[in-house]
């Protein structure tokens, strides 16, 4: 039981009277007569407060939650008083979340309910869960609150956001990928598989045409092909210290996920299968699987994964992949590159390349681009633009070793990395190169 503001109030103006007392006799027994009712008036109004059990609640809450997007939680609350009970409202929400709408005052009538909706938005992935939520009931003059726990606990995921993957779904279904910045290229025979035979339509190559079963059937016949199935992607994110950097309201590593995500629908809608093998503090490892019906499991897999704060060693990630995966993959490692990496980033890559097609992905701050264009106007401008251009120059001394290494690479902003990611790989798919 607290006292609220009225009752803070009451009790301050009777203060006020009991100065009034002490410098004038005649306000003596006005103070005392206004103190013992006030006092009785306190009792008998503590005595309405709902006793405990008689406010109860359930909680409706998503089963997962998209980084960094809201959704919708409802509570309902119900009391079995007589009267209208004033409620106040705050729910139990994730150390890891946001909430707007909350504290939440309602009047709720007798034998009726309360449903109160908020936005909730979380800002780390893992697994969280809402605790009871605290429901401050009046009395009736409202003298006092006393508080309630109702709801209990409900338990929740923080996935990636996986946006991204929903709109190239709606998108791929009205053929329309294009519009979001992926682009089908025009395929190359050796990365297609003969599919089936079909009747002539114009605009067919003519090198398609099935001339035997054109002269069985008196008619043209042209040759279907679809692309090559049954390849291995294998994800190798960067799980590092490097990652944890904000870039645009996420880490690096968040970002990552994300094309993560991307990379891997596309490659489950094309055939092909995935698997996950971090690096840089986690030693996970997924078994590559196949199938669009496989997508919720990579979810269960990466929803939780952390960056940590060890460094990252690009030869332990090889031998890890050499070890893990036997068969010829296209294997794409996410990170964030320095000058430092050259070195070891060519020996692992080299060492993976006897078995493997290697990508490395690596995203560009782009909180650095945009000082890098900033007017100059001082001398310590001036200074920060050299030491830019000096790491820019670094990075693109990097980058252009690898691909002098055979590796295939990707360097763009975190906001631009995943339809990026998804052009070069259906780059390599039409290149026939894994």
């Amino acid at each position: 039981m607290r006292p609220t503001a009225l009752l803070l109030k009451l009790l301050v103006a009777w203060l006020v009277l009991a100065v009034a007392a002490c410098v004038w006799e005649k306000f003596v027994v006005l103070w005392q007569i206004t103190g013992g009712g006030l006092l009785l008036v306190l009792i008998l109004d503590a005595l309405t407060l709902p006793r405990r059990g008689r406010v109860t609640g359930t909680r409706h809450v998503p089963g997962r939650f998209a980084l960094g997007v809201a959704s919708s939680v409802t509570l309902t609350i119900t009391h079995s008083t007589r009267r209208v009970l004033d409620l106040e409202v705050f729910d139990g929400i994730p150390t890891a979340a946001e909430a707007e709408g909350l504290p939440h005052q309602v009047d709720v009538p007798a034998g009726e309910h309360a449903a109160i909706t908020y936005q909730a938005r979380f800002v780390r992935r893992g697994q969280h869960a809402f605790t009871p939520a605290h429901v401050l009931a009046a009395s009736l003059l409202g003298l006092w609150r006393n508080l309630h726990f109702v709801a209990g606990e409900s338990p929740t995921r923080a996935y990636p956001n996986y946006e991204p993957v929903v709109r190239f779904a709606m998108l791929a279904m009205a053929n329309r990928v294009e519009t979001m910045g992926i682009i089908k290229r025009r395929r190359i025979g050796a990365s297609l598989d003969f599919h089936q035979l079909r009747d002539f339509q114009d605009g067919d190559v003519l090198s398609r045409i099935d001339w035997k079963a054109t002269s069985r059937r008196s008619t043209l016949v042209s040759r279907d092909f679809e692309e090559t199935r049954n390849q291995t992607i294998l994800l190798v994110p960067d799980c590092g210290r490097r990652m944890r950097a904000l870039d645009g309201g996420l880490s690096q590593f968040d970002h990552c996920l994300n094309a993560m995500l991307l990379i891997a629908f596309i490659a489950l809608r094309q055939g092909d299968e995935v698997g996950v093998v971090g690096f840089g503090g986690v030693q996970r490892w997924l078994p590559p699987v196949k199938g669009a019906h496989s997508m919720p499991k990579l979810l269960n897999h990466l929803y939780n994964y952390e960056a940590s704060a060890e460094p990252s060693d690009f030869i332990e990630a090889a031998e890890r992949v050499m070890t893990l995966q036997r068969r010829r993959a296209l294997v794409i490692m996410l990170t964030n590159l320095r000058s430092e990496d050259g070195a070891t980033l060519a020996a692992a890559a080299g060492a993976m390349q006897r078995r493997h097609l290697v990508l490395a992905a690596t995203l560009r701050e782009q909180e650095l681009e945009q000082r890098a264009s900033a007017p100059i106007d001082h001398l310590h401008d001036a200074l920060q633009y050299g030491a830019l251009a000096h790491y820019f120059g670094e990075r693109r001394q990097l980058l252009e070793s690898l691909r002098a290494h055979r590796v295939l690479t990707v360097d763009e902003p975190a906001q631009m990395l995943p339809v990026a990611l998804a052009n070069k790989y259906l780059d390599v798919k039409a290149g026939g190169l894994l």
